[in-house]
């Protein structure tokens, strides 16, 4: 099978594996939930390069000049700069005792050889500049890792050193058509050709440079470093938790398969043409993702505008019937879950009873209860809150709802304690601290926790119990304001100073049901306006505006149906998601079997 086979004979494979890449918060509750990757693709870019050094993805001429004798020209050249003076004599490259351990076989014509070996001059890199060495009125510009993608000079870093400063560094200029190599991630080992700019540059020292002097064809090396096989030896030689990199003398013995120097040419046409069909493939999968994206949108939207519940059931219906079709992506079952929640917080998602009690005189029953509660001590008064009023949403609701602050709702309210904890999460029978990460949307996860430290005693009047509302108060903007009811939980645990707690009177309210209000319609925006911060990395939320929250309420048997209802719905979107996550593995053992036999 060719190449071009290969590709187009597995295209609803290549195209139809994408990942989303989540970022961590309301689980689509603003929209979308992250950027989609055609990972499909991405990975058919990988193999195109693996069977280019694997010497299967053109044919090898007889006739050709053997990569021996190439290397060979190499040395000589090496040799010579030596001699003359203008390198000095190359130390011996690390190996095992017994010699380079190639990574698989190549054609009989090709050769093995480290990257030192790849060029007349020695692989170098860049010297340690500080930044009070910069001056951004230098005429010399600094690449740094940024400026190298996989495959890309990508031109970013704006950082310069005079003249001055480089003649006391230990560093060459570069020259056009040298090959960048970066030393740390990601990915780590990536390379990429210099085009040559309008001013004199050097690297950093993060960054390594090879200079084959037109000898070999650098695409088809910049190709073979950038390929897994190459990637690999990078990664077994990086080094350090905290920073990890490959040294440039490790770098140096990275094994690359070279070919005589016309099928260097040869591959690298070929892989330019596979690649430019991998290009119109991503954005053909792109545009079908977009438009996917687009009907989504337009079909919950005509949900969402459905007059009542009866219409929303017709219409449910109506999309129930194209479900495996539709609700395709992550992203997608991500939006139809944020619909529900709205359908239910607009009294659309179950019929209204007539015999329900109204949420009115509900209201009246929890005023009385909190002023019972005050008499008693139980509750601390409510100060008033200017504007409160003002601030309730004048949209309409069923007949039988209404509207109320989150304060009238609440007995309790209060914050825990955050104590210096090691990162790690205390045993089970251990107290621990709950990190905000335990709360996520109308989830509770307790294995979220961070030990208390044995010289610290516990503060039980903040440990968490069954019934809690929870909501986090602090941290990054996406992560502020997300709650969650604590059905069930293990003992020992205590809410940190970045989580606010809350009870409701007990007058019939749903505490799931709250919570789901929460996560949705005006209440959540006024969440979002409500947030407060320098930046969107360090965000926080009063308790009194939280109290301020607009609630839209309906009648308690309702709150019952509704929760019963939405609970429904969230497992049929967890159908589908499970549904949709093993069509994804299988997709991926076929495309690595594809890979496995293509490479083998």
């Amino acid at each position: 099978m060719s190449a071009r086979e290969l590709i187009t004979d597995h295209l609803e494979l290549w195209t139809g594996a994408v990942t989303t890449k989540s970022t961590a918060g309301r689980g689509g509750s603003s929209g979308k939930r992250g950027k989609i990757e055609l990972t499909g693709i991405k990975k058919l870019r990988e193999l195109i390069l693996e069977l280019a050094v694997r010497g299967k993805l053109v044919e090898q001429d007889p006739n050709d000049e053997p990569a021996s004798v190439l290397l060979e020209r190499i040395a000589e050249e090496k040799a010579r700069l030596v001699k003359e003076g203008t390198i000095k004599r190359p130390k011996k490259l690390k190996q095992s005792p017994d010699g380079y351990a190639e990574p698989f076989d190549i054609p009989d014509n090709w050769r093995w050889a480290p990257i030192d070996h790849l060029a007349p001059t020695p692989l170098f890199d860049g010297d340690w500049i500080e930044s009070k060495d910069q001056d951004p009125s230098g005429t010399i510009r600094l690449l740094q890792l940024a400026d190298i993608g996989v495959g890309e000079f990508k031109n970013t870093s704006r950082k310069y050193i005079n003249t001055e400063t480089f003649r006391s560094l230990r560093c060459s200029k570069l020259n056009i058509g040298d090959i960048l190599i970066a030393r740390l991630p990601s990915p780590i080992g990536r390379a990429a050709i210099f085009p040559g700019l309008h001013q004199d540059c050097i690297t950093a020292v993060d960054v390594a440079v090879l200079r084959t002097e037109g000898i070999l064809d650098n695409n088809y090396v910049v190709y073979a470093i950038n390929s897994t096989t190459s990637r690999n030896q990078v990664e077994a030689h990086g080094k350090g938790a905290t920073r990890f990199r490959i040294s440039t003398g490790n770098l140096k013995t990275i094994l690359v398969p070279v070919p005589p120097l016309p099928e260097q040419h040869r591959i690298v046409e070929k892989v330019d043409e596979l690649m430019a069909l991998c290009d119109r493939m991503e954005q053909q999968a792109g545009d079908q993702l977009e438009a996917h994206e687009v009907l989504i949108d337009t079909l919950l939207d005509a949900l969402t505008r459905s007059a009542d519940a009866a219409k929303v059931a017709k219409n449910w219906a109506r999309l129930a019937e194209h479900f495996d079709t539709l609700f395709t992506t992550d992203a997608s079952i991500d939006k139809l879950k944020q619909t529900i929640l709205q359908l239910a917080v607009m009294g659309r998602l179950v019929e209204q009873d007539p015999s329900d009690e109204p949420a009115s005189v509900l209201l009246e029953r929890i005023s009385e209860e909190k002023a019972q509660l005050g008499k008693e001590g139980k509750v601390k008064k409510q100060k008033e809150s200017s504007g409160t009023q003002d601030k309730i949403p004048q949209l309409p609701l069923p007949s039988k709802w209404s509207w109320a602050n989150l304060g009238e709702l609440v007995s309790v309210m209060d914050a825990g304690w955050s104590p210096a904890c090691p990162s790690h999460p205390a045993e089970s029978d251990a107290w621990g601290v709950l990190k905000t990460t335990a709360v996520q949307v109308m989830e509770y996860s307790e294995v979220e926790n961070k030990k208390l430290p044995d010289n610290k005693p516990p503060k039980d009047q903040y440990e968490v119990r069954r019934g809690d509302i929870l909501i986090t108060r602090a941290g990054p903007k996406n992560r502020v304001g997300i709650s969650c009811v604590v059905k069930e939980t293990r003992p020992k645990l205590m809410i940190s100073d970045k989580i606010i707690r809350f009870h409701l009177i007990e007058a019939g309210l749903s505490e799931e049901y709250i919570c789901l209000c929460l996560n949705a319609g005006e209440t959540y925006r006024h969440l979002e306006s409500a947030k407060s911060g320098m930046a969107e990395s360090q965000m926080n939320i009063s308790q009194d505006k939280l109290k301020a929250a607009p609630i839209p309420l309906c009648p308690a048997n309702e709150q019952h149906r509704i929760v019963e209802k939405v609970d429904e719905l969230m497992a049929l979107c967890g159908r589908l998601k499970a549904r949709l996550s093993e069509a994804g593995e299988t997709r991926t053992h076929l495309a690595e079997a594809v890979v496995e036999q293509a490479v083998s």
